[in-house]
């Protein structure tokens, strides 16, 4: 479960753009992707260097294609994850944020090396709330995102939980004009796969905060990451909990105390999918975003349960959204998630 016992500021992924996806409305545009990053369970001690100077000639086809099968090794999977992002976002925008959901400190550090002195990034591991274990950090380009303060909240475990889970709060300012920023809350988090009762409890709790953002700063609250919750089903509900379709539970006095808003305050508020929020015709890729290792033409387990939310005082636009393909055509799937892109235009 989330815990209670730090303040609340906000976090996930985001890019920066103006980009291809859709048409921005009036404002400040920028990309925002989630994509829940598989870690490094097969270490083989290949620098990323290594991967580079063995990367294959690129006028030259897959001796097989989809010849590899199944996970493949971290060193073989970063420089996929860091092409497809950067060919998303800095190519075509030049400015994005990303969040990065499963993610140990060696391959974090992987990927901030790809990704050069040009972008931070912040976030705490969940084990300890230092450097141990998985990750929920943000990276943001340091020319169009500026970060004002990031606050992690404590790791905590639920009882009959699998994991220890965290959320990253970060508070950041999009500067793509320079004469108009915004600023904006930005939460993440990556709920429990094992236990719905967690799940239940986690999400009133991020919610309780966007809403004190939203009231606190009168700005925008972008919430994204993997809730191992699908819109519909037995295990939906704390996706039905954020959305506004069921009621929340309660959360600790304490907790809600200190993130209370005046009575009557944004009494309705609540996150929309902004899948659901995006025109139509700018919907595009993939709808399942877990996919696991499998081949193709086994979908037994695919599920939607990676998002991104835009708060309910609707100070943005949802211009375009798109779920990717983490599978190249020799085989290799950079995880067993599927990254989501989405152009917001914040108000």
């Amino acid at each position: 479960m989330l815990s209670a016992a730090l303040p609340l500021g906000l976090l996930s992924p985001v890019l920066t753009l103006a980009g291809p996806l859709g048409v921005a409305a009036a404002g400040q545009s920028m990309r925002v992707a989630t994509y829940n990053l598989r870690y490094d369970a097969m270490p083989n001690n290949i620098t990323v260097n290594e991967t580079l100077s063995a990367l294959p000639d690129p006028l030259t086809a897959p001796s097989t294609y989809f010849g590899n099968k199944g996970e493949q090794p971290w060193s073989t999977r970063r420089i996929k994850i860091y092409q497809h992002l950067n060919s998303e976002g800095i190519v075509l925008a030049g400015a994005w944020s990303q969040i990065f959901m499963k993610r140990l400190c060696g391959s974090l550090n992987d990927l901030a090396m790809l990704f050069g002195d040009g972008w931070g990034w912040v976030g705490v591991g969940r084990d300890d709330g230092v450097a141990a274990g998985e990750f929920s950090p943000i990276f943001y380009k340091k020319s169009a995102i500026q970060l004002e303060y990031a606050r992690p909240f404590e790791p905590s475990k639920y009882p009959g939980a699998g994991s220890k889970r965290i959320c990253t709060a970060t508070h950041l300012i999009l500067q793509s004009n320079p004469g108009k920023p915004v600023h904006f809350t930005y939460l993440n988090a990556h709920l429990d796969d094992q236990s719905d009762d967690e799940r239940r409890m986690a999400a009133p709790l991020m919610l309780v905060c966007a809403r004190y953002e939203a009231y606190k700063t009168r700005g925008p609250v972008i919430v994204t990451g993997d809730f191992n919750s699908q819109g519909t089903g037995s295990d939906s509900r704390a996706y039905q909990i954020i959305t506004g379709q069921i009621p929340p539970v309660a959360v600790n006095a304490t907790f809600a105390a200190k993130y209370a808003v005046p009575n009557g305050t944004l009494a309705d508020f609540k996150m929309l999918d902004l899948k659901g929020e995006t025109p139509r015709k700018h919907v595009a890729g993939y709808f399942a975003t877990w996919t696991g290792f499998v081949e193709p033409g086994d979908a037994s387990q695919y599920e939607r349960i990676d998002f991104v939310f835009g708060d309910s005082t609707r100070k943005w636009t949802a211009d375009a959204y798109k779920v990717g393909s983490s599978r190249t055509d020799d085989g290799v799937q950079a995880s067993d998630h599927r990254p989501v892109f989405a152009d917001i235009t914040l108000l």
